[in-house]
């Protein structure tokens, strides 16, 4: 509940700056807030996954310590808006975001900016492959759900380095759900048993994709991901780092052991949660939590004095 409290605030301080049309604005607002919070949270958190390094961002830099210093050490990953373009459009999806895991647990992403990734639910696990074609693992894992491929809707980034890859799902007879961003919600649709969404594919961040890891952990779902360098310099960064480029990794790879936390609140409404909502002197926020070790998934829904906020 400390964690929702840091992401409620996050999501509430952006709302005036969405449909803005000025993302760094709102993501200002929402870090700001997230940080004020997690200041008096009950823990020794060490920001593995932040807004960046220390000099571009004063705020929840990657190495930064918040909490309070009393409780257990853990490694954390926060993204205060996951959706600043979103946020700044006025469209749906955008969420504020922490993960939550013991420390040294969480994958250092700071070799490679970019995955290729593959997130599904359960029934994914020892059918789906990453390394397999696309169509292949459509057909796989519509077979294990009992549904016919036409059904299947998958989850891709719309970017340009999509545009094969969309084309492959729809030669396959299944049809896409075109993100414009926020691949964290997109992953975490895909992983649910309730959601619309059968799969989420694609290249996308690789810090995002160890946030997924600790939710897909609580969801008993599959992610699977391949280091992706954007260049030959990334890619002998990445090598003289010590990765294998080729290697698949999963989510004990991403976010080792078995006690980890997902905390969301809706920013802007969306298929996982609803976005802030104002309604006359409260402000409601819709929230999800998701543990590992439990494997519980709670919704949490507050209602905040708006004299308090804004």
């Amino acid at each position: 509940m400390e964690l929702v409290r840091a992401t409620e605030a996050a999501a509430i301080r952006a709302t005036p700056f969405i449909g803005r049309g000025d993302k760094n604005a709102a993501d200002g607002a929402a870090v700001d807030a997230m940080r004020a919070f997690l200041g008096t949270v009950n823990f020794d958190g060490l920001v593995v996954i932040g807004e960046g390094e220390k000099d571009a961002a004063p705020m929840l830099y990657n190495g930064e310590h918040v909490g309070n210093g009393r409780g257990p050490a853990c490694d954390i990953a926060v993204d205060p808006i996951d959706g600043t373009s979103l946020t700044a459009a006025g469209r749906q999806d955008a969420l504020s975001v922490i993960a939550a895991s013991d420390r040294g647990s969480m994958f250092d992403p700071s070799a490679v900016f970019y995955m290729n990734k593959l997130v599904c639910g359960p029934e994914g696990e020892g059918v789906v492959d990453i390394s397999r074609p696309i169509g292949d693992n459509i057909r796989a894992l519509a077979k294990a759900k009992g549904k016919e491929i036409e059904a299947m809707r998958i989850a891709v980034l719309d970017r340009p380095r999509h545009a094969q890859l969309i084309e492959e799902i729809r030669a396959a007879g299944a049809g896409t759900r075109l993100l414009l961003d926020g691949d964290v919600a997109g992953g975490i649709n895909a992983a649910r048993y309730d959601s619309r969404i059968d799969m989420c594919v694609g290249i996308g961040g690789t810090p995002e994709g160890i946030i997924t890891a600790c939710a897909v952990k609580a969801l008993g779902g599959v992610i699977q991901g391949v280091l992706s360098p954007k260049d030959d310099q990334e890619r002998d960064k990445a090598i003289a780092a010590g990765h294998d480029l080729d290697r698949v990794l999963h989510a004990g790879d991403l976010v080792k052991g078995d006690n980890t936390y997902f905390v969301a609140t809706g920013v802007t409404h969306g298929e996982l949660v609803d976005g802030v909502q104002r309604n006359g002197h409260l402000i409601r926020t819709e929230s999800i939590v998701l543990r590992s070790k439990s494997g519980t998934i709670r919704r949490v829904v507050g209602d905040h004095l708006v004299e308090k906020w804004l």
